[in-house]
């Protein structure tokens, strides 16, 4: 099988989400994706992020009507750091002999040599697939001579350009400006019965 492996903290899983996770699934052929929920960010320590137990209710939420999206507990079932080679170490074993392709956008792709061991992780994928225009200003000789190898593994998605952002989501919630269609109807009706992220002000 041809997985997409698509990591992120989701807090919340929003509309952008599922249409990049779409557009990968049909221009890389992919079986399945995996989504990657992770209970912290490594490069953003100090990032005040809502509890993964909040995150991953409202993820499966949007992924429910889908059978080809499914949330990954790797992460969630294994103690800190979480760092990205070791996550993709454990799916390679979980599913060998199926072909592995992380998703990514361009900005992470653009930070990677700051992540902890990327030729490891680069190592562990299969491809990666980068969720962004390859006109993007990523300066690729520079990945490549930092991470060796890594050019030969990229695959490009071409996709929406899209405003939306978990942040911006979180902030319109709390000065109770609109966010309805930037969230999936499942998604949205949880945060507001449960009155996350400060949502009470929210109209349906």
């Amino acid at each position: 099988m041809k997985l997409g492996i698509f990591g992120g903290t989701f807090d919340p899983p929003h509309l952008a989400h599922l249409i990049l996770a779409e557009e990968s699934l049909y221009q890389l052929n992919l079986d399945r994706i995996l989504w990657l929920l992770t209970p912290e960010s490594p490069l953003k320590p100090d990032m005040a992020i809502s509890s993964w137990e909040q995150r991953l209710e409202l993820l499966e939420a949007a992924l429910e009507d889908n059978p080809k999206f499914d949330v990954s507990r790797v992460d969630i079932d294994r103690p800190g750091p979480y760092y990205a080679h070791e996550s993709m170490k454990i799916l390679v074993e979980f599913h060998e002999g199926d072909q592995l392709i992380y998703l990514m956008g361009g900005d992470s792709l653009g930070d990677l040599p700051k992540w902890e061991r990327p030729d490891e992780f680069v190592k562990n994928c299969h491809q990666i697939g980068v969720m962004q225009r390859p006109r993007t200003d990523i300066n690729l000789e520079y990945l490549e001579r930092t991470i060796p190898g890594i050019h030969s593994k990229l695959i490009w998605v071409e996709s929406p350009l899209m405003e939306i952002s978990g942040r911006m989501i979180r902030e319109r919630l709390k000065i109770g400006e609109p966010v309805r269609y930037f969230l999936p109807n499942a998604v949205y009706e949880i945060i507001l019965e449960k009155d996350f992220y400060n949502s009470k002000n929210q109209g349906k």
